[in-house]
């Protein structure tokens, strides 16, 4: 296999990998490894000590799957078929290695939280601001209007220019730019790209009307400073979703446009490695600045009371997974990690998030690609 492409998804997984690594530090100081905690306890030396074994424990974890990524690679020549299969078999051994140590953390949380009886004397409360809303929680969805003048550019091009594009079109590469897969001309076949390029505008101006729409965390102990973490905190996310969003809109635009126009194809196989590096990078150094609901902001204001957050630990399985029939929320933020996730009690979030798979799964099996 080509070691430039292996050093690129190498190039890709550290970043990918590292954002794992130091998950505990970019969550909210309420929550530890998925369990609600008095936000004074988040610096103890026992909790720290966690944070720094996890981040050892999954950082020789990461270094021992690159490690046998590339050892692996370096036996499958030019056997794309096998380099594949070896990089998907990385990934998912990673995941699911990195989960169970996750869990093994979890479990040690839980059994400190009830030895210490941390909830004993603290009153819990829940902090709703009526008003949050009304600020700018998000960049305005008319910014996807270039992404939409992208793609539909693009299917006027490919009509105007149909003829010129050959009678067989590729639709896969593999890892050193050779074509894999070649589909018969259709007006069904060349939309594959400018369909998808529609779909990912879709779906990006959802996600940002998402960071908007989804349900507020705010520290009870501190709301006012809380609220301002929390705003800042999905406005840089919505810039992110528009900047990449767009990004990918370019690049399947530049695809399409390789059917049309003579473009090297091992170009096709650098620009969207590039963009994936790129992309993940932003959202590592994003989720260090930032932190889960602004958590790594800077603070305006000491943090003043007794009270803490409302725990609400029975609603979230594994510490991961909401399951609240009685909150009628569709997406809050998540517990362990950066970003939102769905409230699984919910029907129409489910229909959601299957919706989004089925449609990003039968585009090109509808289109016949």
């Amino acid at each position: 296999m080509n070691s430039i492409i292996v050093i690129l998804i190498v190039v890709i997984l550290i970043p990918a990998f590292i954002s794992l690594m130091f998950i505990p530090y970019w969550t909210r100081k309420t929550e530890s490894f998925g369990v609600t905690i008095p936000e004074e306890i988040y610096n103890t030396p026992r909790l720290t000590d966690m944070r720094k074994r996890y981040t050892l424990i999954t950082g020789i974890l990461s270094v021992s799957v690159i490690a046998l990524f590339i050892a692996l690679s370096a036996f499958t020549g030019d056997n794309d078929t096998g380099f594949s299969l070896i990089l998907g078999s990385t990934v998912i051994i990673y995941m699911i290695s990195s989960f169970l140590v996750y869990l093994k953390f979890h479990r040690e949380m839980k059994i400190l939280k009830k030895k210490e009886n941390w909830m004993a004397e603290r009153s819990q409360q829940v902090f709703i601001n009526t008003r949050f809303r009304d600020q700018k929680l998000s960049y305005s969805n008319a910014w996807f209007i270039l992404s939409f003048a992208i793609a539909f550019a693009t299917i006027a091009l490919t009509f105007r220019l149909y003829n010129q594009i050959p009678d067989q079109i590729p639709m896969q590469y593999n890892f050193t730019g050779y074509i894999t897969n070649w589909v018969d001309k259709s007006y069904r076949t060349v939309l594959v790209m400018p369909i998808q390029q529609l779909y990912l505008t879709l779906l990006f101006l959802f996600i940002n009307s998402t960071i908007t729409k989804a349900k507020q965390q705010i520290n009870a102990r501190n709301p006012e400073e809380s609220l301002r973490k929390n705003v800042i905190f999905r406005r840089r996310w919505s810039a992110f979703i528009i900047i990449s969003g767009t990004a990918l809109v370019i690049m399947f635009a530049i695809i399409q446009l390789s059917f049309i126009f003579p473009i090297n194809h091992q170009l096709l196989i650098v620009i969207p490695l590039v963009l994936s590096i790129g992309i993940t990078i932003s959202a590592v150094v994003l989720s260090f600045t930032t932190g889960q609901g602004g958590s790594r902001v800077n603070s305006d204001s000491g943090e003043t009371g007794d009270i803490m957050d409302y725990d609400d630990d029975k609603f979230w399985k594994l510490g991961q997974f909401y399951f609240n029939k009685n909150d009628p929320a569709l997406f809050l933020e998540k517990r362990f990690g950066v970003g939102w996730t769905i409230n699984l009690a919910r029907p129409l979030a489910w229909i959601i998030f299957l919706a989004i798979i089925l449609i990003a799964v039968g585009i090109p099996v509808l289109l016949g690609a």
